[in-house]
């Protein structure tokens, strides 16, 4: 038996036992193999029998043991990176310039959630971006989004000015929907955006990410959630030739999806759109903050309880801390039977006016 150690192994003790059997000593490429005492040892053994007993049959040389060797990294123990990619989207908690982040992992094999902030400074807040993404059917589709959808919604802004920043974001959306297509990659990603420009707030949703504004305490929807179950979205399905069915008890688009907007989902392009709905409102001085969220929150709390918890860790007291209020109004959710992914950003608005 010939014992590998492995260095630098986050374990205290660890080690690769590797079994060597049937083989010549000429076939195995162990280092002490060319020491002077093996030398010896092969120099000083009898000549191999050539003669046999009459109708004894010639015994065959066993064929080779091929010995799999899990693969494994020698030299600092780092481990896969999609398993690293995996762990460190299980919990993250992010504290920004204006903004906070909580992320949970929730009991699927693998976290689908991603999120994107991007705070320009130069002087003043210039360029505020922010969004949320609930992946499906992995998060190949959410990984895209928050790379590419704020800058594609910028260079839709800079194509055609400041006018029309609505048909800007909504072009920016099909744009992303168009280049993830062409990736080849299976699932779709709902999404929640925000962006604040001038004083103004203009929030746009595909799919079942909500955003929720806390104006003097009282909770204001900004987005309203694509599902299959409204009646505009089920009547646009069924004008474009397809269908809502139940399936486990919840509306879906060909028995499939549970949403009617996504970016992606190529196998249901045909009726499941990439198109945003859009609000722009001016930031006043009630406006608090903003709650943007994946549905592993808001299938579980209702938009005004959300504010309600979240306020007093956001407004009114010296020491502010609203990352701690993402992170009880996901272990609320939980609380409550949620095993989605989930996760909170809250925008504290005043930072930003």
């Amino acid at each position: 038996m010939i014992t590998l150690a492995i260095p630098n192994s986050p374990s205290s003790t660890v080690s690769s036992s590797v079994v060597y059997s049937n083989l010549s000593p000429e076939t195995c490429s162990v280092t002490h193999s060319q020491s002077p005492a093996f030398k010896f040892h092969l120099q000083n053994q009898p000549p191999p029998a050539t003669g046999f007993v009459k109708d004894t049959p010639k015994r065959k040389r066993p064929a080779m043991l091929k010995i799999p060797v899990a693969p494994f990294r020698l030299s600092d123990g780092v481990m896969p990176p999609e398993k690293a990619m995996e762990d460190r989207w299980k919990e993250v908690v992010v504290e920004g310039d204006g903004y906070s982040v909580y992320c949970k992992k929730g009991n699927r094999k693998v976290m689908e959630d991603r999120f994107k902030a991007v705070v320009e400074v130069n002087g003043e807040h210039k360029q505020v971006f922010f969004g949320v993404f609930d992946g499906h059917g992995g998060s190949k589709a959410a990984e895209f989004v928050a790379e590419n959808l704020d800058k594609n919604i910028l260079t839709e802004l800079e194509k055609n000015g400041e006018s029309n920043v609505i048909e800007a974001v909504k072009q920016g959306y099909m744009t992303t929907d168009s280049q993830f297509l062409t990736q080849n990659h299976g699932g779709g990603v709902c999404c929640v955006t925000a962006i604040i420009r001038d004083n103004n707030l203009v929030v746009s949703n595909a799919g079942d990410c909500r955003a929720v504004v806390s104006i003097g305490g009282t909770a204001t929807p900004l987005t309203s959630d694509h599902r299959p179950s409204r009646q505009d979205e089920k009547l646009r399905i069924e004008i474009l030739g397809g269908y809502v069915d139940c399936s486990h008890g919840v509306p879906r688009v060909l028995g499939s999806l549970g949403v009617s907007r996504s970016i992606g989902d190529q196998s249901l392009k045909q009726w499941i759109t990439a198109e945003p709905e859009s609000e722009i409102k001016k930031i006043e001085s009630e406006f608090e903050f903003l709650i943007m969220a994946s549905d592993g929150l808001w299938d579980k709390v209702s938009n005004q309880e959300a504010i309600d918890l979240a306020r007093p860790y956001c407004v009114g007291n010296d020491k502010l801390e609203p990352v701690l209020a993402c992170k009880k109004l996901v272990e609320l959710a939980a609380s409550r039977g949620s095993y989605d992914d989930a996760t909170v950003m809250i925008v504290r608005l005043d930072r930003f006016c």
